[in-house]
């Protein structure tokens, strides 16, 4: 992923979680390397995990 985002997109947004997730790096490196703060980046992977864990339901929520 390019180091100088200007618009950080959904699908942006799900790259880097999944990198963290994968432990490529971590929320602390990504919000260094991207210039966002650490909580920002934490909010996201928190909010992919919710999400995930809805997507994997017998009855997702809409």
């Amino acid at each position: 992923m390019e180091a100088e985002v200007k618009r950080w997109t959904a699908k942006r947004k799900a790259e880097l979680v999944k990198d963290i997730i994968k432990g490529k790096t971590t929320a602390k490196e990504a919000a260094r390397t991207y210039d966002l703060t650490p909580a920002e980046v934490e909010r996201w992977v928190d909010d992919a995990l919710g999400g995930m864990e809805n997507a994997l339901k017998a009855n997702p929520k809409d």
